[in-house]
């Protein structure tokens, strides 16, 4: 019988991989649920996300496969580049490769076509698969992929899966009846100012993050977190912005112990769904402290859309979150970070803009990661 699609679980068996995060693509259907019934599987709101989320399992040291289309590379560059390739954190990329083999999509050709040679210019290996023949070059470059921690992309034709003999319920799934969708209660509408800054606020939580693993957002709040309190379970970001809280959702869902994000506003913006991919993966280790200063801290303070119109506690609660606090005091949110309920939970820090002016870490960050994944070992 042909069986493409049983042939490759196995390979992905065979070299160890433990971790999957996927976006749909409507060629790799029946693929994607035997991945999701063989492996741990999370559901994407977006392929960047998947870059973060696999980067903490691989912190974890897990060996994550991300599966995507070709279109939703390009979504991603950037934390593949910056986060996964400059950590050195190994992940697999199987890509669905459109716009090559039978489209009848023209939007699909102008990626699809072009996407070797943009993997190629960003420097990600990469190997085209047009047959089960050509399974044998991802059964070799798999096993390296997590030896040297390394990316590897797979673009996966189309042409594979024809007369597949593989049937699956795909796509069967039964919708929900009408008025069972869970409304959330809304966030309470406490009028809350601010009165310390970001720098302050680390501060007071210092001693709760002691023996956690704590991932801390980009640029200068990375910086005040190393002066503040530097351990080896701290992960420190440098660049991927908007990756803070799913490298910490990657972790929390690959290792038992406590895990504690300090995201910012502006980088919660630019990724909010991942807030639905963690309510919907449910947690029950992973704090989120959103440290909102209404600004973009470390390009110069410019104001961000919290400061107008968007609410990032509400917006935590109509993603699914249900256990969330908004405060601005220092006792309120010690409290909420040593209370204990259903995670994940999403704590909402009002603060004034500002910087401390501390100096740069000086760690290494292939050091960082090996602090951090030694502790998360231990």
């Amino acid at each position: 019988m042909h069986c493409p699609e049983k042939e490759l679980i196995g390979l992905l068996h065979e070299a160890g991989t433990d971790f999957m995060a996927s976006l749909p693509c409507e060629k790799i259907k029946v693929l994607l649920e035997l991945v999701a019934g063989s492996f741990q599987h999370l559901p994407l709101t977006r392929e960047e996300e998947g870059a973060g989320i696999c980067a903490g399992a691989a912190l974890a040291g897990k060996r994550p496969a991300l599966f995507v289309q070709s279109s939703g590379v390009g979504n991603m560059l950037n934390a593949l580049l910056s986060l996964n390739g400059f950590y050195e954190l190994p992940l697999a990329l199987f890509v669905s490769q459109r716009g090559v083999y039978k489209e009848r999509i023209e939007a699909q050709l102008p990626m699809g076509q072009r996407l070797p040679r943009m993997l190629q210019a960003a420097g990600i290996p990469c190997s085209v698969i047009r047959s089960g023949e050509d399974f044998s070059i991802i059964r070799k470059k798999l096993a390296g992929t997590y030896r040297k921690n390394r990316l590897q992309a797979f673009l996966l034709s189309p042409a594979i899966w024809e007369g597949s003999n593989v049937r699956t319920e795909a796509g069967r799934g039964p919708l929900p009846p009408a008025g069972s969708i869970p409304v959330m209660p809304p966030a309470r509408k406490s009028m809350v100012s601010p009165r310390y800054t970001r720098f302050e606020l680390i501060q007071a939580v210092a001693p709760f993050l002691a023996s956690r693993v704590v991932v801390c957002n980009l640029g200068i709040p990375s910086k005040e977190l190393f002066a503040v309190r530097h351990q080896p379970s701290n992960f420190y970001m440098l660049g991927s912005m908007g990756m803070a809280t799913p490298i910490g959702l990657g972790i929390s869902l690959s290792t038992s112990k406590e895990v504690v994000v300090i995201d910012g506003d502006g980088s919660l913006l630019m990724n909010p769904g991942t807030l639905a991919t963690a309510a919907f993966a449910a947690p029950a280790n992973l704090t989120i402290l959103a440290i909102d200063n209404g600004a973009y801290g470390s390009t110069g303070n410019q104001p961000t859309l919290t400061g107008d119109c968007v609410d990032l506690e509400t917006v935590a609660r109509g993603f699914g979150i249900s256990n969330t606090l908004k405060t601005a005091s220092k006792k309120e949110l010690i409290a909420a970070l040593q209370g204990r309920g259903q995670g994940p939970r999403f704590i909402h820090a009002i603060a004034v803009p500002g910087n401390s002016d501390v100096p740069n870490i000086s760690l290494h960050h292939l050091e960082n990661k090996a602090e951090v994944m030694q502790f998360i070992r231990a």
